[in-house]
Order: C-alpha cells, then sequence, then structure tokens
C-alpha cells in the first residue's frame, strides 16, 4: 500500500527547510540540494510538492510575512499611537539576526518576483495592510497629543514604508548601514516635524 502524504504539510516543511538552511548557513547555501538534505529526502522529492525554486521562495516569503504579521500583533498588543507605531516598525525593520536572515529571503524573492510575474499573482499587498495599521497608530497618536493634527499621514507612511522596504536591501547589500540605531533615527527623522 503507497504512503499516504499529506501534500500540504510537506510543503510546509520544505518551506521551512528552506528557511532553516537560510537562518544557518546563509542565502547562498540554500539550495534545492541543501533543502532536500535538511529533509533526508532525495532532490527531486522536492518537486513533487513545488513547481519550481520561484514556488518555494514564494512559499517562504509567505511564511515570514504570516511571522511578521503575528510579531506585530503580538509587539503592539495593549499599545497605541506611536509606542505601537515604534512596536510595529521594530517587527519589519532588520534589527535583529531573526529579522536579518527573513530580509535576504525576502530580497531574494523580490529579484525572483522581478524575472517572475506568475508568482506575483500569490502575494498579498503588505503595503496596504502594513500601511492601515500605521495609519490608525497615527491617528491614536493625534488623539493623544503626540502628533500634530496637521501630519500628512499618507505622505509620511509612504517613506516610513520605503525605508522599511529599503532596510531589508541594505541589510542583504550593504551591512554596515543597517546599524539599528541608524535605522530608527530615520524613522524618528520622518515623524520630527510634527511631534509634540
Amino acid at each position: 500500500m503507497p504512503k499516504i502524504v499529506d501534500h500540504d504539510q510537506r510543503r510546509s516543511e520544505i518551506v521551512e527547510a528552506y528557511l532553516t538552511v537560510v537562518a544557518r548557513d546563509g542565502m547562498s547555501a540554500a539550495t534545492s540540494r541543501a533543502i532536500a538534505a535538511e529533509l533526508n529526502i532525495g532532490t527531486g522529492a522536492l518537486w513533487h510538492y513545488f513547481d519550481g525554486f520561484d514556488e518555494v521562495a514564494a512559499g517562504a516569503y509567505t511564511r515570514i510575512t504570516e511571522r511578521t504579521n503575528a510579531r506585530i500583533a503580538t509587539a503592539t498588543r495593549g499599545l497605541r499611537g506611536l509606542e505601537a507605531f515604534y512596536a510595529m516598525i521594530r517587527e519589519i525593520l532588520p534589527l535583529t539576526k531573526e529579522t536579518l536572515d527573513e530580509a535576504f529571503v525576502v530580497v531574494g524573492f523580490w529579484g525572483r518576483l522581478a524575472a517572475n510575474s506568475k508568482i506575483q499573482e500569490t502575494q498579498t499587498d503588505l503595503g496596504d495592510y502594513w500601511g492601515g495599521l500605521l495609519r490608525h497608530r497615527f491617528t491614536e497618536a493625534v488623539e493623544d497629543g503626540e502628533l500634530d493634527p496637521s501630519i500628512p499621514a499618507a505622505d509620511v507612511i509612504d517613506v516610513v514604508l520605503t525605508i522599511c522596504l529599503g532596510q531589508q536591501v541594505n541589510a542583504v547589500m550593504a551591512p554596515p548601514m543597517v546599524d539599528p540605531g541608524r535605522q530608527l533615527a530615520m524613522i524618528d527623522h520622518c515623524l520630527r516635524p510634527w511631534r509634540r
């Protein structure tokens, strides 16, 4: 009798193996051979569950997005205004070993996305989701007297998110640029004109 394999569970295990290899050995080590070795399976077995490496990368990107959103929810629980804003930003910026490892996966995925528009169809728009969360925190900050009501919230949010995404790239391309204090200072600079 053939062995019954849970397709979704095996896909999840492959994605986790990919993330494990990246965290332990670096992005360049995350080959199909290394992922298969991590799972003690043959390399060809990976392609029973994914149509190619782009799909594995997309799965890893989705997993990182889910983890980031869960961390944001935990970090901001019970907070409001600028305290919640900064708690959220600290989960997006590559400030720790975990978020730095994630930056390599995210930027690697963006490179694949630029070359393969089919995988874009499976991705949610984080800009809209995170932008909505940030807008809510700015509204609270205005209500609490932390920010001036004249703040052009949509524009500032666009700049803040651009900094966050740009720091993902800097983390991969130019590690000295990603000093945590420097990253947070850039965010502070965006808010300074409207702080009370």
